[in-house]
């Protein structure tokens, strides 16, 4: 008895898993002729020629340009065709919202930020939401509902059982009971809410430096001191969606904080953290310090640090590799992980030599010695974590032709 479709084994799931295999090969490669794919997905000519017909049909496919260089005739090369959908991710702070829109391949098309200074309501946040949307809509010469789905990313976590967010006290407007639905009613497409540091996490696992790895930490220092915590491939989030705010977390060599999200800090935070980079550096000695926000401070002074060899300024790199991993160690100890990648200007500015003393520093302190690694997502990390996040659903749901 034949199955009927959608059935796993039949005719139309079986073209739909090759349709999808070769649009992940299109994406992954670029443009390839019908050869090629046939080649890589272990299909006849007849077979990949029907595939890429119906792809081109259903409009996720184009032909485009042809071989040259090689002997023979040119063949006809085909790639996943751009506008076959739009995804957007949101950055959010609490001076600016940033925003960017992108095609099915990724290449972002739009970009818009809208400062948000001052205390502000749930009423203004939606504003400045879909305002910071639209300009990044308009600005890729788009239509809001072009816009496929929208993945927000914010400093803390929405709860799931409450709906409300947590651990980000700083960030005013945001914690209305009714936000989320505010937000889904001035929206048309999904919305996804999800931790910028795990969002970050997402970019690197996609893009870069923890490609190919299942388990692994990312801690982020740059506006705050975070962590984003991948096992089995998969985002942990904890119960209250809290897993990685490990800037609360008691350590040696600090104070002992309590009423951690009302004084929205903790030990951690306090030891390692960008604003704790600065202080470091007037207590050593070191004068030239400059001006501005603490986080860029921060890394002009780690880079700093990091390429002039001189006593005070190798005393502080080192305090400071110290310092990181006497958090770090409370986390390898507990998860194990393949690798921990450095990641936020206040770690990354400190390259290979700031990697290096903490790697030193953590064998030091932990029994398990995982991979340290810098971050290769150094471009607006959150806003791409947040667009790659947005892409894979978009992708599922554009790339399944089985329906």
């Amino acid at each position: 008895m034949a199955g009927t479709a959608g059935t796993p084994g039949t005719p139309r799931v079986l073209r739909a898993m090759n349709d999808r295999a070769a649009l992940d090969l299109l994406l992954t490669h670029g443009p390839l002729s019908r050869t090629r794919i046939g080649k890589l997905t272990g299909l006849s000519k007849p077979t990949a020629s029907q595939l890429l017909a119906r792809l081109e049909a259903a409009g996720l496919v184009l032909a485009t340009g042809t071989t040259e260089g090689r002997p023979g005739p040119n063949a006809q090369l085909y790639e996943v065709n751009p506008a076959a959908a739009y995804a957007a991710g949101l950055d959010v702070t609490p001076e600016r919202i940033l925003a960017a829109v992108a095609d099915v391949t990724g290449r972002t098309v739009g970009a818009y930020e809208v400062p948000t200074p001052g205390r502000k309501g749930a009423g203004a946040v939606v504003r400045q939401v879909t305002e910071a949307l639209d300009g990044a809509v308009k600005a890729a010469g788009l239509a809001r509902d072009d816009v496929r789905r929208l993945v927000v990313a914010t400093p803390g976590a929405f709860d799931p059982t409450t709906g409300r967010l947590r651990y980000a006290s700083h960030l005013p407007g945001w914690h209305s009971p009714t936000l989320l639905d505010d937000l889904a009613a001035a929206l048309p497409m999904p919305v996804e809410y999800e931790n910028d540091v795990n969002l970050v996490a997402v970019a690197e696992q996609r893009l870069g430096a923890a490609r190919g790895h299942e388990d692994f930490v990312l801690l982020w220092n740059e506006g705050g001191l975070g962590a984003a915590l991948v096992l089995g491939g998969r985002l942990h989030r904890g119960w209250t969606g809290g897993a990685g705010e490990v800037g609360f977390l008691p350590v040696p060599g600090a104070p002992l904080v309590r009423q951690v999200t009302k004084a929205n800090s903790g030990g951690y935070q306090e030891l390692a953290g960008s604003q704790a980079v600065p202080q470091l550096a007037r207590e050593l000695g070191i004068t030239a310090i400059p001006s501005g926000p603490y986080a860029e401070v921060a890394a002009a002074l780690v880079e700093r640090a990091a390429t002039e060899d001189t006593v005070l300024h190798r005393l502080l790199l080192q305090t400071y590799a110290t310092r990181l991993a006497t958090g770090l160690a409370s986390l390898v100890s507990v998860l194990d992980p393949e690798l921990v990648v450095l990641s936020g200007a206040s770690l990354t500015a400190g390259g290979e030599v700031l990697r290096t003393l903490v790697q030193a520093e953590l064998e030091e302190l932990a029994a398990s010695r995982p991979k340290l690694v810098v971050g290769d997502v150094t471009e607006r990390p959150v806003l791409r974590g947040a667009l790659e996040s947005a892409l894979a659903a978009t992708r599922d749901e554009v790339f399944d032709t089985s329906r």
